[in-house]
Parts: C-alpha cells; sequence; structure tokens
C-alpha cells in the first residue's frame, strides 16, 4: 500500500512537472516568435507617424493614442462603478440573497465572449444611443466587460480588511461612511490597483468588441474630439494590417508592441502586489 502511494506521488508529480514545462515552453516559442518577427520592424517612423495614404507611408501614433484615450475613458467609467458596488455589497447590503444574485451575474458577464459584447454594444451605444462609431461607444462596451473584474477584485480585498479595524473605528464615534474611507479603503487599496492594471491589461489586448464599436479609423486627434470619432486602437490596427491590407511585417510590429506591454503591466501588477503586502504586514 505504502509503495503504491509512493509510486502514485511520483506519477501526480512527474505530470504536474511536464504541464508546468508545455505551458512554460509554449509562452516563450509564443513571445520569442512574435518579438524576433515584430521588433526587426519597430522604427521611430512606424511609432511616431500618422500614415499617410498618398505617400504610402504606415505609422500607428493614431493608434497608439486611441488605445491610451480609450484605456483613460474606460477606467474613468468603471472604476467609480465598480468600486462603489462592491463597497455596496461588502459594507451595505444586508440580504445575502440580493447579494448572491448580484454576484452570480457578475461571474455571468466574465464569461460571456467578447464578441457578443460587441454586438451589444453596437445595438446600444451606437445605435440605439446614436453615439455612432466611436471611441466612447467602445470604451462603454468596455465598462461592461471589465466591471466584474474592478468589482470582484476590490470586494474580496474589501474582505481581507479585519472587522476589528471597523469595530476599533466604531468604538471612536466614526460614522460608516467615515469608516469606510478612512480605515477600509487605504487598507484594501491594494486590491483595487490589482483590479485597475489587470484591467488596463484586458483593455489593450481587446479587438473583438472594438471592432464593432470603436472602428477603423487612422485619424489623429486630441482627446475630446478622438472620443466622439471613429479610432483603431492597436489590436484592431493589427487585425487591418494583417487581413485587410497583407502588410503583415507591421502587424508583427504591432504584435511584439503589445506583447511588450503585456509583460510590462504584469510586472507592474506584481510589483504593486508585493509593495502593498510589505506596507500590510508592517
Amino acid at each position: 500500500m505504502i509503495k503504491q502511494r509512493k509510486i502514485y506521488i511520483i506519477a501526480v508529480k512527474a505530470l504536474m512537472g511536464i504541464s508546468i514545462s508545455i505551458t512554460v515552453v509554449l509562452v516563450f516559442l509564443l513571445a520569442g516568435y512574435i518579438l524576433f518577427k515584430g521588433l526587426p520592424y519597430i522604427t521611430w517612423e512606424l511609432l511616431f507617424t500618422s500614415p499617410s495614404y498618398l505617400s504610402e507611408k504606415i505609422g500607428i501614433l493614431p493608434d497608439i493614442l486611441n488605445t491610451i484615450y480609450i484605456i483613460l475613458a474606460t477606467l474613468a467609467c468603471v472604476l467609480p462603478i465598480g468600486v462603489g458596488a462592491a463597497i455596496y455589497l461588502n459594507e451595505y447590503a444586508k440580504n445575502k440573497k440580493i447579494v448572491g444574485m448580484i454576484e452570480y451575474a457578475a461571474e455571468t458577464l466574465s464569461g460571456i465572449p467578447s464578441i457578443i459584447y460587441g454586438l451589444v454594444g453596437m445595438l446600444f451605444f451606437c445605435q440605439f444611443l446614436q453615439m455612432k462609431t466611436s471611441l466612447l461607444a467602445g470604451a462603454l462596451t468596455l465598462v461592461m466587460m471589465n466591471l466584474p473584474t474592478i468589482m470582484r477584485t476590490t470586494q474580496e480585498s474589501l474582505k481581507t480588511v479585519p472587522q476589528s479595524y471597523r469595530e476599533g473605528a466604531f468604538g471612536l464615534g466614526a460614522g460608516k461612511w467615515r469608516v469606510i474611507r478612512t480605515v477600509v479603503l487605504p487598507g484594501c487599496v491594494d486590491g483595487i490597483i490589482t483590479g485597475c492594471i489587470l484591467s488596463i491589461g484586458r483593455i489593450v489586448g481587446e479587438s473583438a468588441a472594438l471592432l464593432f464599436t470603436a472602428g477603423f479609423a487612422h485619424a489623429l486627434n486630441g482627446l475630446f474630439e478622438g472620443l466622439s470619432s471613429s479610432g483603431c486602437t492597436l489590436t484592431v490596427a493589427l487585425y487591418v494590417y494583417a487581413k485587410e491590407q497583407g502588410e503583415f511585417e507591421v502587424a508583427f510590429a504591432i504584435a511584439a508592441i503589445l506583447m511588450i506591454l503585456m509583460f510590462i503591466i504584469n510586472f507592474v501588477s506584481e510589483l504593486v502586489s508585493r509593495h502593498f503586502m510589505k506596507i500590510r504586514r508592517v
């Protein structure tokens, strides 16, 4: 019996090691292939110029700016809603059935394919609200997609704040909102920031929903003008250059840029989490 158990443990460890090795190899192969194919085509002209159809010059500066615009617009909308919903569910809501229904709805939203969000965003924001194809319509669609992420990460972080902190603040005569604002939120700011960084990663990597709502324009606009007009983000630009125009060198360059951005976002997320964990331990 003991011998069979040892064989079973060895087999499980071997399978786990093989699984980890396959995962690591796939990640490095994919990242290495994209960087190898894309880095040689990343130039100053590509990054900091606009496309010119008269001279057939290709530049992705409008796409980079459109990506920044849509990140800012999405976070400006989703952070107050997501954090506020998490505070209500964890601190104010008394009916557990309602809380369970809302949490179930949030989990369902997080599992819906992004192409369906794009279809709903096109029908509701672009047509019903008459926003037409614009970055703002795309940002509001991304708000729906990222709301479960912000809400759940904030809610789980709120649960990690010890109840004794709240009771101590109440014992000193502080009100409910003052306790949340001065005691609870500072203790869970790491979860809020982590959710924010994860949302940025999803916004940067999203394409299906934006194909229906944000459009394909490579126009160079300011923030407010850009939000009200059609715009092409980096992921959508990758699709356009690869599928529609056959510019695979540019597509690989954009893919390499996106890959580097994802590495940076994940690295920053890890640093932020470790920083706030050290602060909490102190």
